[in-house]
């Protein structure tokens, strides 16, 4: 089997098969991941109510096919999380970064997924959004208020954004698709 495993690995590498990726859309209420995910499979902005039951879509990032879950940042949806961490390949974890009042709470949630054992191969995009906002703060600020610098693992990437400007994301998730 680790031969069979070995020849997709490769034909993956050179194109010529696809990738598959199940991805978790997580992060505080409020930060903008079902923007993101409604950006990315209808390339359009929208005004969105928050969720309230998990969604997922199919989208394609270079030679990967993402399957993405939506489930939500409020506090009774934090529960669920970990209901999808079976089979999970990637977890785009979404900062609002003009709620300052709001970063210690985005980062313990950070933080309490990267020390779960079951996610400690899972490559996670931290992505720190609406930097289109006057009032959002600079990556090193928002770096250091998530603790960033800290972590020990080389499978976390940290991009600036804005959904609602379609600016910075694309590199995030290119970095991402390369990554698992």
């Amino acid at each position: 089997m680790e031969f069979i495993d070995w020849i997709r690995e490769a034909l993956i590498s050179l194109g010529f098969l696809d990738k598959k990726a199940k991805l978790l859309l997580l992060g505080l209420d409020n930060s903008g991941k079902s923007t993101l995910l409604y950006r990315l499979i209808a390339d359009r902005l929208a005004a969105l109510e928050p969720t309230r039951h998990p969604t997922s879509e199919e989208f394609r990032i270079d030679n990967a096919v993402c399957t993405a879950f939506d489930l939500g940042g409020h506090q009774q949806a934090r529960r669920l999380w970990r209901d999808y961490f079976p089979e999970v390949t990637g977890i785009i974890f979404v900062v609002d970064a003009t709620d300052p009042g709001r970063f210690a709470e985005a980062k313990a949630e950070l933080w309490a997924l990267l020390a779960k054992e079951e996610l400690a191969n899972v490559t996670f995009l931290v992505l720190g959004n609406k930097i289109d906002h006057p009032n959002a703060v600079s990556d090193v600020e928002l770096r250091f208020q998530l603790g960033l610098d800290n972590i020990l693992r080389n499978n976390v990437g940290f991009f600036m954004c804005s959904v609602a400007e379609k600016q910075g994301y694309g590199e995030g998730l290119r970095w991402l698709a390369q990554s698992i």
